[in-house]
């Protein structure tokens, strides 16, 4: 006879097998660390219901959610909030049905507007989808380097050998993080966009160790971009990434990109996860430049007290006006305010 399926809550006993699960899970990210309940809690401050399926006292599925409850964009359950990823990690039937079904009456419970589940390949359950919108980019990295960089587009490659030729320079390592800090804000503020609280990278190096790498490109005068990188299992995915406006006419981009893909591939990662991109966007253009292919993401939700599926994203008409100011903003009054609004978007 089968065992039954139970819902229970991550703790510290069972954050061991939690992340043992992960590790082996071909359905599990990064953002189905354990670690990330403790990164959005201490940075964030939001509370996280970190839940998993067990059958015969062994974990068989993972749903970390986050609750964001914000005056500006709404009421919501969210796994994983902050993240690109998430949702539910599973292969077991049963156990996707009553994480989903646990995540609803959750919500319910909260009193949320609707509940999240930020998938890559829609679950069979009764929800709805929304995969119009973002798109994520991966492809192989062969264990010859030479391999990857002949399988890139001829023009790409053209704009590489430019950047290198320019005598960009990369300085890696966890002594980055105040610089990666600062070309951050600025990228973001420039794109219209809340920087995170300060010390939300910090906590995510302190958190996850040598699974992150900081990077920082220099150019002629100084930094130029700068990315954090995670590392899961055999893959590399520059996460967080920012440049100042010299960054494009120097290629540092591009230099940084390859830089990663060369020092992944030395490290035995095997697949490149350049992230997700809003469709009729610049970067989604950027990464298709790569010679990536775009993959729907297929974002599913229950409805609780909503009556229309979100719409949070800065393409929204409704935001627009927020975005342009933003953009127009003193750095010094963005770094002070994004924080704050930072914090309600999820």
């Amino acid at each position: 006879m089968t065992a039954m399926v139970e819902i229970k809550t991550l703790d510290g006993a069972s954050e061991p097998a939690w992340e043992a699960f992960v590790a082996g899970s071909p359905e599990a990210t990064f953002h189905h660390r354990a670690g990330w309940a403790r990164v959005i809690a201490r940075s964030y401050r939001h509370p996280t219901y970190f839940r998993y399926a067990s059958r015969g006292g062994r974990i068989v599925g993972v749903l970390p959610l986050v609750h964001v409850k914000s005056p500006l964009f709404g009421n919501a359950l969210i796994s994983t909030a902050f993240a690109t990823f998430g949702g539910i990690a599973s292969s077991d039937p049963a156990a996707i049905q009553a994480l989903a079904k646990d995540a609803a009456d959750l919500g319910t419970k909260l009193g949320v507007d609707h509940v999240e589940l930020r998938h890559v390949d829609p679950l069979p359950i009764d929800w709805a989808v929304k995969s119009e919108l973002y798109a994520v980019f991966r492809r192989p990295l062969d264990e010859d380097v030479g391999v990857t960089w002949g399988g890139l587009p001829a023009q790409k490659r053209q704009e590489l050998r430019r950047g290198i030729r320019s005598g960009l320079r990369q300085r890696v390592g966890p002594d980055q993080l105040e610089t990666f800090n600062w070309i951050y804000a600025n990228s973001v503020r420039n794109l219209g966009t809340p920087v995170p609280p300060r010390g939300f990278f910090k906590a995510i190096t302190e958190e996850f160790g040598d699974a992150v790498e900081l990077a920082v490109v220099h150019g002629a005068a100084g930094p130029v971009s700068a990315v954090m990188a995670f590392y899961f299992r055999d893959t590399v995915c520059p996460y967080y990434a920012g440049g100042l406006p010299a960054a494009r006419t120097e290629h540092a981009y591009d230099f940084m990109y390859w830089s990663l893909m060369d020092r992944a591939t030395e490290r035995g990662a095997r697949l490149f996860d350049f992230g997700r991109s809003k469709r009729g966007t610049g970067a989604f253009d950027y990464k298709l430049g790569w010679g990536f292919t775009p993959r729907s993401m297929h974002y599913q939700f229950h409805l609780v007290r909503g009556r229309e599926l979100p719409n949070v994203n800065p393409l929204n008409p409704k935001y627009r006006v927020m975005v342009e100011t933003w953009k127009r903003l003193p750095l010094p009054v963005a770094n002070l305010m994004g924080p704050v609004l930072a914090r309600q978007i999820g």
